[in-house]
């Protein structure tokens, strides 16, 4: 069904804004007995319409293969069954998640009596702006609705039936558990004047997070009078050091490469310890191959893998979202760190080894959301943090850093209790 034109958009959104900032007032009171009761709702009615939901995902891969949309993005818009009931596990987990609202992260008393309470306090109004991820739509719904913030969702044009048709479950599920109506607000257009228009409402929205491609992310940076947070690419590195057990460090970069190569948690990079470059690189590279996986190797790289393509400086930079692996031999931790550093994106690098001096340098000096040891990057997500979702992964250094999910959705305030004091001097 073709997209109904709106007639007066700077309208909409005003109202869309207005809105929402009606009911986050409502929101940043209402008990976590009443959020979990429209949780509960949600979870209920995603379960009843599971089917209405997969065919309008169904339309929209259909118009996206039709349209010519990339295998990356193809990937992230479909949910399938499996996806679909993770999707649905999440929302529930996110239920029984401690409330952040009104937690005193430290209080103290001052030698005049005083009793000082850092509290946790929502945001206000969340405004999410994506592309592809139907989920997201179930995923910052529930976290914003659990963490007393009310939220503004506007999908790409991509998901708009998968977004339409959740959409309406979230809103019957408020109208028949509460605490607002208008907590969770679906923008219905999928004309782009709506973003620019939504952007300016700094007196409404408190945040604004972007989930999608560097183009989408950098149009809201450059035109929002909202604070942002956000993440460019996720460029994530994996180290094979000296020490490390090949056969775990092979399966690691098999998980971080292949499993699932369009998330912006996948290695890009694979960077190898001379010392163990020659009996480590031949056997990974014969797996990546048969795995479909297209290598781009340095100089050193592509005397052991003769097959490799020749990576230019562009290759270290570039964020593939594909079975694409650039791949370098580097002289030591210090070299490695130092590449991470240079042309890293600051999302997710591991480190295989087991050095215990060379694991503890790795966390200390690289400068990402995210360092592993002896694991896939894979596990940076909001679900496998055990925070039942996220709203996003944020790569920036203030306020928010890594997976959001309740606790990134929350600001604080000063709470003061007095017994009459007066400030004289």
């Amino acid at each position: 069904m073709a997209e109904k034109p709106i007639q007066d958009m700077a309208a909409y959104v005003d109202e869309v804004a207005r809105r929402a900032r009606t009911a986050s007032r409502a929101l940043a009171t209402a008990s976590a007995a009443a959020k979990n009761r429209a949780l509960e709702k949600i979870v209920e009615l995603l379960n009843k319409n599971e089917d209405e939901i997969l065919k309008a995902n169904a339309e929209d891969a259909r118009a996206g293969r039709a349209s010519g949309l990339s295998e990356a993005l193809l990937d992230r818009l479909t949910l399938n069954a499996k996806r679909y009931r993770s999707m649905v596990d999440g929302a529930r987990e996110v239920i029984g998640l401690v409330d952040p609202v009104g937690e005193i992260i430290r209080g103290w008393r001052r030698p005049n009596g005083l009793l000082i309470q850092k509290t946790r306090t929502p945001l206000g109004v969340v405004a999410i702006l994506y592309e592809s991820r139907p989920n997201v739509t179930v995923d910052a719904a529930v976290l914003c609705l659990k963490s007393g913030n009310a939220c503004i969702l506007r999908g790409g044009k991509e998901s708009i039936h998968s977004n339409r048709a959740i959409a309406r479950v979230l809103a019957d599920a408020l109208a028949e558990a509460g605490p607002h109506p208008w907590a969770i607000q679906l923008v219905e257009t999928t004309d782009r004047e709506a973003v620019g228009l939504l952007l300016k409402h700094s007196r409404e929205i408190d945040v604004v997070i972007p989930r999608g491609g560097p183009g989408l992310i950098q149009r809201v940076v450059e035109e929002s009078t909202i604070p942002v947070i956000k993440h460019y690419m996720g460029i994530c590195h994996t180290y094979v050091d000296a020490s490390a057990d090949l056969k775990m460090a092979a399966k690691i970069c098999m998980n971080a490469k292949t499993q699932r190569p369009a998330t912006c948690n996948a290695m890009e990079t694979l960077l190898v310890h001379e010392k163990v470059a020659a009996d480590f690189l031949p056997a990974i590279a014969s797996e990546m191959r048969d795995a479909g996986v297209e290598l781009r190797g340095d100089q050193n790289t592509r005397k052991l893998v003769p097959w490799a393509k020749a990576a230019c400086e562009e290759d270290w930079r570039t964020e593939y979202l594909d079975l694409i692996l650039s791949v370098r031999v580097v002289k030591g931790l210090d070299e490695a760190i130092e590449h991470i550093n240079t042309y890293g994106s600051a999302h997710s690098d591991a480190i295989v080894t087991s050095d215990l001096f060379a694991a503890n340098r790795f966390l200390r000096e690289v400068d990402s959301a995210a360092v592993y040891v002896n694991a896939s990057t894979r596990f940076t997500d909001g679900g496998q943090f055990g925070f039942g979702a996220e709203i996003g992964i944020s790569t920036d250094k203030l306020h928010a850093r890594g997976p959001m999910a309740l606790e990134e959705l929350t600001t604080y305030k000063y709470v003061i209790i007095g017994e009459g004091q007066i400030r004289e001097s």
